[in-house]
């Protein structure tokens, strides 16, 4: 499989997308190192070539960032894990921007309430940051709690849709 890798520019930062031959994200993140991109898949799951291009993914990161918030839900991703696992990233995708879930509410989404720790796992092993918004979900007692792109792009994120839900 080939893929295609692009960064663009964001008001977090730098942000890269990996986006497999159908144009289906497999994994983004706030960076410029390619590496950290691809070891966001499974070894086994990475594309054998890679290649700079464009993504159709990034026109909807710039919507997002213009204030169109709906925008990266259009856009399709592939992520490779256990059927609970695609669930819970599927259930991410539900959670509406401004109204952040706890974990705790987050496992309650999934059917499971007893299964915190799974849920904490699913949002750790989401490889196609903003796309499948794992940032949405936060320690019970309202804290951040962890973010592969660091706390700051998280609190910016929340910051950002919290401002758009309420002028909405």
């Amino acid at each position: 499989m080939t893929a295609i890798i692009q960064t663009i520019d964001t008001p977090d930062g730098p942000f890269t997308i990996l986006a497999d031959e159908q144009d289906r994200v497999l994994a983004s993140g706030w960076t410029t190192d390619h590496e950290a991109i691809l070891h966001r898949i499974a070894e086994k799951n990475r594309p054998a070539e890679v290649a700079e291009g464009a993504t159709a993914a990034a026109d909807a990161v710039a919507a997002y960032y213009a204030g169109d918030l709906a925008a990266i839900d259009a856009v399709e991703v592939r992520q490779f894990g256990t059927e609970m696992q695609g669930a819970g990233w599927e259930a991410l995708r539900r959670i509406t921007p401004g109204e952040p879930l706890t974990y705790t509410e987050f496992a309650v989404a999934l059917g499971k309430p007893g299964a915190v720790r799974p849920a904490a796992s699913i949002c750790a092993r989401n490889a196609p940051a903003l796309f499948v918004p794992c940032h949405r979900v936060l320690r019970v007692d309202g804290t951040l709690g962890g973010f592969a792109w660091g706390e700051d792009v998280k609190r910016r994120l929340l910051d950002r849709e919290a401002a758009h839900a309420i002028a909405a």
